[in-house]
């Protein structure tokens, strides 16, 4: 048949027989080629990234024998004394010289390494921060002195690859350390770990295949969240006491949130990006930040106090000279709070609805006003505005950065979607639309945006978006805002499938507002019946998935989220620090 339809082809374009025969013959070759082409490429990748995974080795091997040498020196202290510490109170200790740097740093790596054995959380051991300690009593005076950090994958330190769980950053050590590195090192903190995240960083699972798979502390059949899972598992386990990561859509919120510790995202520009590696470089729809992960407020309020310094201010002139405001922080006015229970989008589960009412009546009994607020249109800003903003390119960008890469599984169905042609996606968001709506309109809006002309009418749709909440917000007279956080720690493999739970978070990088999580409970055996009514809005497959995903979660983590207006970042860490206490103070009656 084939030879049949190549002799018509030669009579209508006077093919000479002999080429037409031949032509079978060579698109046989051709996917013969192809395939062997595929299967050679495939094999480069595999093997750079078994040459990734054996210098993982290498580099924690190192610092096991860092940490026996040590041992080995007398010089240890008592570790878990040590590790029982606030980070105030090691703080403290630290300026009094009744700890030593060194004693503190080795034993926050010794259990760092026990630590990633059970959770694989740490990608990579940073040995310079051994040398940093012979030039540590210069920066005696520095807020951090001393003070052992993790920073994420991501975040650039010299010599050190800065991955994104992708193969096409491998073997592309940073020319030189990140600003927030910088002013790290220069306020006395001692980075000395880097740590997992997600294959593009562009998920709350945690997996990539480089790196592998890191699992929750508190259940390692779920997830620590992403995209900074490695941070928030590490110092959950205890394995470190201060993280540095990034977010642009709950990356550090939903982590935080999964491991029951807490999590600040800032206002986009108020610490610095430079240095910091994006998976999606260009895009500016959606604001991405940078934040401290911790056990405590406390601890994220005195990051927060050591990064917005001079030495920032001077190293990145593009981020604004805004010293911490104590004033506004340790205010002790009551405040008018809004809070809502359900996005508009998504349903809270049981758990997550308890977790903001139980809150909000605690703040109301400690004096607060609070009062509902109704959430702006949230179907319309993560189709019209997020969507088509982060996929604008219509996920060229995020292809380009797959290619010649192994696809976790659990980014299978992200990746597919994305590679389908715009006008594939919009055919099959018509053909769903009778059957699963809310999954048809995203479908559709993944096709990001078709000419310049309607990029800058889409940005022109987010700053009056903004505008608009802004106004609602100012119109309620609020000081901050109370709201979900998405929880518990979805089972492993769920989250990959359920992209749109973004909608929790997501929001408040589309509007630049600062926002941050507080552990405040746990989940029930009543939250655990509860759910089994739960439909969602749709009980369509997201809905149903979310369902599954959050079963069987009894004792987990739950927390609330507390966001304040651009550049209000205190006020946002002054509405944690009260959850925080009211909350701690209800465990303890």
């Amino acid at each position: 048949m084939v030879s049949d339809v190549f002799y018509w082809l030669g009579n209508e374009f006077a093919l000479k027989p002999q080429i037409y025969q031949a032509v079978p013959g060579l698109i046989c070759c051709t996917v013969v080629m192809f395939k062997l082409l595929r299967w050679m490429e495939r094999k480069r990748c595999l093997a750079e990234i078994e040459k990734a995974g054996a210098n993982r080795k290498q580099a924690l091997s190192a610092m096991e024998r860092a940490v026996l040498v040590f041992k080995e020196s007398g010089r240890s202290g008592d570790t878990e004394s040590i590790l029982s510490l606030s980070l105030l109170e090691l703080q403290k200790q630290l300026q009094e010289d009744s700890l030593s740097p060194d004693g503190v740093l080795h034993a926050y790596m010794e259990k760092a390494l026990e630590v990633t054995k059970q959770l694989n959380c740490l990608t990579d051991f940073l040995p310079e921060c051994q040398t940093q300690l012979q030039d540590l009593h210069q920066n005696k005076k520095g807020l951090l002195y001393g003070i052992p950090v993790s920073i994420k994958d991501n975040v650039n330190y010299k010599d050190h690859d800065s991955t994104c769980g992708l193969k096409t950053f491998l073997q592309q050590p940073a020319m030189k350390d990140s600003v927030i590195v910088q002013v790290l090192k220069k306020q006395g903190a001692i980075p000395f770990v880097k740590t997992n995240i997600p294959q593009s960083m562009l998920s709350y699972e945690c997996s990539n295949p480089i790196f592998g798979q890191t699992v929750n502390p508190h259940d390692n059949k779920r997830t620590p969240g992403g995209s900074s899972g490695g941070e928030a598992a590490l110092i959950a386990a205890g394995g470190s006491i201060l993280g540095i990561g990034s977010d642009i859509g709950g990356s550090i919120r939903v982590p935080a949130a999964f491991c029951g510790i807490c999590g600040f995202k800032s206002t986009g520009k108020r610490l610095s990006k430079k240095g910091l590696r994006s998976s999606m470089p260009g895009q500016s729809a959606v604001e991405s930040a940078v934040g401290p992960l911790a056990k405590d407020v406390d601890s994220l309020v005195l990051c927060m106090k050591a990064l917005l310094c001079e030495d920032m201010f001077q190293l990145d002139p593009t981020v604004p000279p805004i010293p911490f405001n104590n004033e506004v922080f340790s205010s002790s006015r009551r405040l008018r709070i809004g809070y809502y229970e359900n996005d508009a989008f998504w349903i809270s589960n049981p758990s997550m609805k308890r977790a903001v009412v139980e809150t909000k009546q605690l703040l109301e009994e400690a004096g607060h006003t609070l009062v509902p607020f109704t959430h702006l249109r949230a179907q319309y800003a993560w189709n019209e505005l997020i969507l088509r903003g982060m996929g604008a390119d219509g996920g060229a960008t995020l292809v380009q950065r797959f290619k010649g890469d192994i696809i976790d599984p659990t980014l299978n169905d992200l990746f597919m979607i994305q590679k389908l042609p715009k006008l594939l996606k919009r055919i099959i968001g018509f053909l769903l639309k009778p059957f699963c709506p809310r999954i048809a309109e995203t479908c559709r809006y993944l096709s990001g945006v078709r000419s310049i002309d309607e990029l800058w009418k889409l940005h022109t749709a987010i700053e009056a978006y903004c505008e608009e909440y802004i106004s609602k917000w100012k119109s309620a007279n609020l000081d901050v805002l109370l709201c979900p956080a998405l929880g518990p720690a979805l089972t492993a493999g769920y989250a990959g499938k359920l992209t749109t739970l973004a909608s929790f978070h997501v929001i408040f990088n589309l509007l630049d507002f600062p926002a941050g999580i507080v552990p405040v409970s746990t989940v029930t055996e009543k939250d655990e019946e509860e759910l089994k009514g739960y439909v969602g809005y749709c009980n369509d497959l997201w809905d149903r998935n979310f369902k599954k995903g959050v079963s069987g979660a009894v004792g987990l983590p739950l927390a609330v989220q507390c966001v304040a207006l651009p550049w209000q970042d205190e006020l946002c860490l002054r509405l944690m620090r009260e959850v925080e206490r009211v909350s701690q103070k209800k465990r303890t009656i």
